[in-house]
């Protein structure tokens, strides 16, 4: 009887450790996995609703910046952006596309001098970003992830 229950207590002991080292492994599998990963960049571009989800990604990627600069485009081209300046004036906007596909803007890097000339062009380009189209967010793994863009605009000079 002692036997059996020494036996016994000895499966149960060694069962315990055989999952504990299996949990273990796959851990150490899902970490590796994770130092593999290249977090720079994405399986698949945000895509507009009329961009195809089924093309290359640099398909995608092209088709999302024809619609993104042509929706901009068409936005800005309702102002007159004129600025006094010896070279050709450029503003970055950075922007944010998050997992559910909400465009919010992080920064808008401008020269003083465009500052001081147009006061109002922060407002405009917000507000450009806010009624673009729909977007369905990148996808990393099949998985909706937030991506960070940059895009110049240039300005006309007199």
């Amino acid at each position: 009887m002692q036997r059996i229950l020494f036996v016994l207590v000895c499966l149960i002991l060694s069962s315990c450790n055989l999952f504990e080292s299996r949990e273990q492994r796959t851990q150490e599998l899902v970490n590796e996995e994770l130092r593999q990963m290249d977090w720079n960049s994405v399986d698949s571009y945000p895509l507009f609703l009329d961009c195809d989800e089924t093309a290359s990604k640099e398909n995608q990627k092209k088709c999302f910046e024809q619609k993104l600069t042509g929706h901009f485009e068409a936005t800005l081209s309702e102002f007159e952006f004129t600025v006094d300046a010896d070279e050709n004036a450029i503003v970055d906007v950075i922007f944010v596309i998050n997992a559910e596909g909400k465009i919010s803007v992080v920064d808008i890097r401008k020269d003083a001098s465009i500052m001081k000339q147009m006061p109002e062009l922060d407002g405009i380009i917000v507000q450009s970003l806010k009624n673009i189209p729909q977007i369905a967010p990148a996808l990393k793994r099949g998985v909706p992830v937030s991506t960070k863009f940059k895009l110049p605009v240039q300005l006309n000079t007199k």
